[in-house]
């Protein structure tokens, strides 16, 4: 029960407003009781609502308390919670002046305007004319939920509007009127109104929004915009013409309103984190509002930008993003699809949450971890040439092989063998342990033990898991916890365990900063890594700058094939516009941590000039060393007998470094390192090519030049 005001306005006695309720009833209707009917009538009464437990939709709210999403109530009703503080006042004006002229000063009933009723009723033949109602009648209505047709159920209005006079103060029933007052269909209130004729709520309303929201009350059903525009501009210019004759609006004010044209369709209520949204109501149903971390702007902006790019890759491809404060670990936006009514691609599917294959995404962890354990610096050299792991022979995404590389361009180039060479000298249990550190859930093929192939995307992972993970990198290494307002985070055995240390989180970034961008980026912008699973089913680009760190999926939420699907073509794209749009200046990165060594790789020491596997050795025996190009017995064409011979350049795979290099017995070459060496031919016709290793194992080829 609402607390009853104060100071009620200055009123007949109680009494005498019953005495007069009473000779209405006596004789106008015909009751034989004048005090005893009005105590039966007021036994009967139905308890008044209180407006903080009034049944009304559940509303999803961003982290400033802009609506995101709306819901019906249990019984299908839009009803949107709305004090009188968040109402236009030019609208509160015109509804008391139209309707209730002297709802300040009655006490629940305005006397002369139920004499005038009553005589009307009497010279009607006991027909009703005017019903004479104050607005706390009508609200007495509203609760009853049954229209007065007869002089019967007028004297209980009467009754009723006196007892909430004597419970609620002024603001409180008006309160309770705008938020139960009928506007046609299922739209119960000023606030669901509001929406769902404007698209707006209605704390700014135009005269003419609001003269159409004074007269639809009145006849709900009748007037409705989306049925009847004629009947809604009647009573909208209705409503206005009386004001201007009360002196509440000008003329002018009045012609410019009707000049305003009527919405002739509801508007869809706000749809905004649709997935998110909708299981902030499974977790919390009774709940009257929810507060999500997400900023509602940002929401809007990436939804468009989902939808707009996905419709140009196909009707079946769908986008996700998901965005994250660094420091805090709030979600600022969760992008589930490319439009949640989208059936053709599978929009209900909430593609944050997915479990997809991740592409070369964790390659990052993979080499911090390699950075964190002392076995390598950025400018280490790393070898990328074919090599086989117990089986398995990872190959690079374009086929193709660059020989000696320092880990730095390993990286930014995304090269296969090297990150599956270092995931090897770390530890795949490792990999899989840091990933839990950072709060992610990797899951594992059932029934298989965790293999090399997780770095490539041989495992499964969510668009939140990959959030978590660079959110750790970009914070130096220390893991934080998603939170969006819904979901509980779960500890885990090593919660608040880093996920690196600050050194190789630092040199991971450094690197990720220098990730050859899409065409609508720029180098250095932020630290970002693209990833695509097997079969071009998934498209990723993760990346962060020293504040956010957004990460987008691109794909067919049910695993099918995207042909030309690649993370730098599909996704990365999508990555800077969402950066774009975050509103604000790229925020800086950390600065780098004591023991980062800045150095090339001849500067540094011995041990960290070439990525050495704890188990080189047994590396090195794994294949003697082969010529890949050029192959035996082919013709080589260098311009030689044109006179303008260009350099053969050898290239070798598999064996130990150093190489040494012959041409028919004599050497010309010897590499630390390098795997290709060039050699300028003195002529055409046959030669052999022959190459040792450091092992003293060999290989050779015969070829012909022309």
């Amino acid at each position: 029960m609402a607390t009853a005001k104060s100071s009620p306005p200055r009123q007949p006695p109680r009494w005498v407003a019953y005495a007069l309720i009473g000779l209405l009833a006596a004789g106008l209707v015909g009751l034989n009781t004048g005090r005893g009917a009005i105590r039966d009538i007021e036994a009967t009464l139905p308890r008044t609502p209180d407006i903080a437990t009034l049944p009304v939709s559940t509303e999803v709210v961003d982290r400033n308390g802009a609506l995101l999403r709306p819901f019906t109530t249990a019984d299908g009703r839009w009803r949107l919670p709305v004090g009188i503080k968040d109402v236009d006042k030019h609208f509160v004006d015109m509804l008391i002046a139209y309707e209730d002229r002297h709802f300040e000063d009655h006490h629940g009933i305005d006397w002369v305007s139920m004499v005038r009723a009553a005589g009307q009723f009497v010279g009607a033949g006991g027909h009703i004319v005017s019903g004479g109602s104050t607005l706390t009648m009508q609200l007495a209505r509203l609760i009853e939920g049954e229209p007065t047709r007869n002089m019967a159920g007028k004297v209980r209005q009467i009754v009723h509007a006196d007892a909430l006079e004597h419970q609620l103060c002024k603001e409180q029933i008006l309160t309770l009127y705008l938020n139960l007052a009928p506007y046609g269909g299922n739209i119960e209130g000023i606030r669901a109104a509001s929406l769902a004729y404007f698209g707006k709520e209605p704390l700014r309303l135009t005269t003419a929004e609001a003269a159409l929201l004074v007269a639809l009350p009145q006849s709900p059903e009748a007037r409705r915009p989306d049925r009847d525009d004629g009947a809604a501009l009647n009573g909208r210019n209705l409503v206005l013409d009386r004001l201007v004759g009360q002196g509440v609006l000008s003329a002018e004010e009045a012609a410019a309103a009707k000049r305003e044209p009527i919405p002739t369709a509801r508007k869809d209520f706000p749809m905004l984190a649709p997935h998110l949204a909708q299981q902030a109501v499974l977790a919390r149903p009774n709940a009257r509002q929810i507060t999500l971390t997400v900023d509602k702007r940002l929401q809007g902006a990436l939804e468009a930008l989902a939808t707009a790019r996905a419709a140009q890759m196909g009707p079946k491809v769908s986008v996700a993003m998901l965005v994250a404060d660094q420091a805090t670990g709030n979600i600022l936006a969760s992008v589930g699809s490319a439009g949640l009514l989208n059936d053709e691609a599978d929009g209900f599917v909430d593609m944050t949450t997915a479990v997809r294959s991740p592409g070369s995404t964790l390659k990052p962890l993979i080499y911090g971890l390699g950075f964190e354990l002392g076995m390598a610096h950025p400018q280490s050299l790393i070898e990328d040439r074919p090599t086989a792991f117990n089986g398995y022979v990872p190959v690079n995404f374009d086929g193709l092989n660059r020989g000696t590389v320092t880990i730095h361009d390993a990286l930014t180039q995304s090269l296969n063998i090297p990150a599956v060479i270092v995931l090897d000298a770390v530890g795949v249990a490792r990999l899989v342990s840091r990933l839990k550190r950072a709060n992610a859930n990797p899951i594992l093929p059932d029934d298989t033990a965790a293999g090399l192939a997780i770095g490539l995307g041989g495992v499964g992972v969510t668009l939140r898991d990959l959030v978590s993970v660079y959110a750790a990198i970009a914070r130096g290494g220390s893991p934080v916890h998603l939170n969006d307002g819904v979901t509980t985070p779960i500890a885990n055995a090593e919660d608040g365990a880093p996920v690196l240390d600050p050194v190789a989180a630092w040199y991971v970034t450094d690197i990720l900063r220098d990730v050859p961008p899409p065409l609508n980026g720029s180098v250095g912008r932020i630290a970002f890594k693209t990833g695509t699973s097997y079969g071009y089913r998934d498209g990723w680009a993760i990346g962060f700058d020293g504040k956010t760190v957004i990460g987008v999926w691109v794909g067919r939420p049910d695993g099918a094939p995207v042909p030309g699907l690649a993370g730098i073509i599909s996704a990365a794209p999508i990555l800077f516009e969402a950066f774009d749009r975050l509103g604000t200046p790229v925020a800086p990165f950390r600065a780098a941590p004591p023991g980062v060594l800045f150095a090339s790789n001849s500067e540094l020491p011995e041990p960290l000039k070439r990525f050495r596997h704890p188990n080189d050795d047994v590396m090195a025996k794994q294949a003697a060393p082969k010529i890949a190009f050029p192959a035996d017995g082919v013709d080589v064409d260098l311009g030689v007998a044109s006179g303008s011979a260009a350099p053969l350049i050898m290239k070798i795979r598999n064996g130990a470094p150093p190489f040494t290099f012959f041409a028919n017995g004599a050497p010309f070459g010897r590499s630390a390192f390098s795997r290709q060496e060039s050699w300028m031919p003195d002529g055409p016709g046959y030669v052999t090519l022959s190459v040792v290793d450091s092992k003293g194992r060999s290989d050779a080829v015969k070829v012909f030049i022309d």
